[in-house]
């Protein structure tokens, strides 16, 4: 009997210490190993290196200090060329190859969505995309992690209201041929639609597209007096100066995916007016905030470039990642991280971000957002944090 019980025992320790492997993927004694997926040779490489760059600033920190209770961090980044297909076999590498612990800061809508099943196959947590769509903590899964008001809000809350503060009669769209561009579509139409207003005409363009001719002259030939910009980088530059070309000048809104310093850069005088929702604050080298600027000062120093948004969301991902995994403990694995970011709060930063808070249902940290406009060449903060009422 006493034999019985103890390979009993024997046999359930061997279970719980054999999931406890699985779960621990990426962990060692002196490291923890995490992924990143970016665009580093893509249509949206500029972000992607930013983010990448961001990330290892972060990460070069918390090792100086010690790392996380005692682990260092490697970071391993894979390029995606923003193609959902190139997404996938990077995850296939980081998940099977290399064994990581966690995807940190994977860039792009389309490109989680793909990526996503390979993780969760081998129970690898999907932590602060760099995208604000909902598929990234909907529907519920317990290795979703989202950090970022979506989209989809962003445009509801926001488009109505500048729609109204202009008194614009034709509001109309343009917007990316996927995932991406329809969520801001969709927001901005059901916001409309709230406030007793019409999405008025509609057009598209796919994914890569450098040619915006047609577009804007259809809009144009609907009167559209404002128009919501699904769009990234190239796209919000080539439409916008397209639209001032043809001498087309509505009111243009974007989502924070079109918040970037690139877009006053390379686009030049055309861009001022311009407005975009955001939930992080650009950081300027000249910022009247002193920890903002001493930390755009040191991102500068050490990659010789000045700091973006984008740099912001690659630094914060891995702090916010650094939290959850210190929080862990010693014995840190999936399981130990989750239970550690179900009680996470996360205090407003340096960089003007919201308050972020998870639980065990709630996997989205912040839903608010604010607008900011293009004036004389640089973002400025026009509005307080908004999040739509529940």
């Amino acid at each position: 009997m006493k034999t019985g019980l103890t390979l009993t025992a024997a046999a359930a320790f061997a279970l719980t210490v054999g999931s406890a492997l699985a779960q621990s993927q990426g962990v060692s004694k002196n490291e923890v190993v995490v992924g990143s997926i970016q665009d580093l040779s893509g249509p949206i490489a500029g972000f992607g290196k930013q983010v990448r760059m961001g990330m290892l600033l972060r990460v070069d920190e918390i090792n100086e200090q010690g790392g996380i209770n005692g682990r260092k961090i490697k970071l391993l980044v894979e390029d995606s060329k923003y193609d959902p297909r190139n997404a996938v076999l990077a995850a296939q590498k980081l998940v099977n190859q290399d064994k990581i612990f966690a995807m940190v800061g994977h860039i792009g809508t389309a490109q989680n969505m793909a990526a996503m099943p390979v993780q969760f196959q081998k129970n690898v947590v999907n932590f602060y995309p760099i995208t604000a769509a909902r598929e990234m903590y909907e529907p519920f899964h317990k290795l979703k992690y989202s950090f970022a008001a979506t989209y989809y809000e962003q445009m509801k809350i926001m488009v109505p209201r500048l729609a109204k503060e202009k008194g614009a009669k034709k509001v109309c769209a343009m917007y990316q041929d996927d995932e991406f561009g329809l969520e801001v579509k969709r927001g901005a139409e059901d916001g409309l639609k709230a406030a007793g207003m019409t999405l008025a005409s509609e057009t598209t363009y796919k994914r890569g597209a450098t040619d915006f001719a047609s577009q804007m002259q259809k809009l144009q030939a609907e009167q559209c007096d404002m128009v919501v910009m699904g769009t990234i980088i190239r796209e919000t530059i080539g439409g916008i100066a397209t639209a001032k070309r043809l001498n087309f000048n509505p009111t243009f809104i974007g989502s924070s995916a079109a918040y970037t310093d690139i877009i006053h850069k390379l686009g030049g005088p055309a861009m001022n007016g311009f407005y975009a929702a955001m939930t992080v604050q650009h950081p300027y080298l000249d910022s009247a905030s002193q920890p903002l600027r001493f930390w755009a000062n040191k991102y500068q120093t050490k990659f010789n470039e000045e700091p973006t948004v984008f740099s912001v969301y690659g630094y914060g991902s891995i702090d916010a990642f650094a939290r959850a995994a210190t929080a862990a403990g010693p014995n840190l694995s999936t399981e130990s991280f989750i239970k550690a970011m179900d009680t996470m709060k996360i205090p407003p930063d340096i960089f003007g971000s919201a308050e972020m808070t998870f639980s065990a249902t709630k996997r989205l940290g912040s839903n608010a957002s604010r607008l900011s406009q293009i004036t004389d060449g640089r973002w400025k903060v026009i509005s307080e944090y908004t999040s739509a009422s529940k």
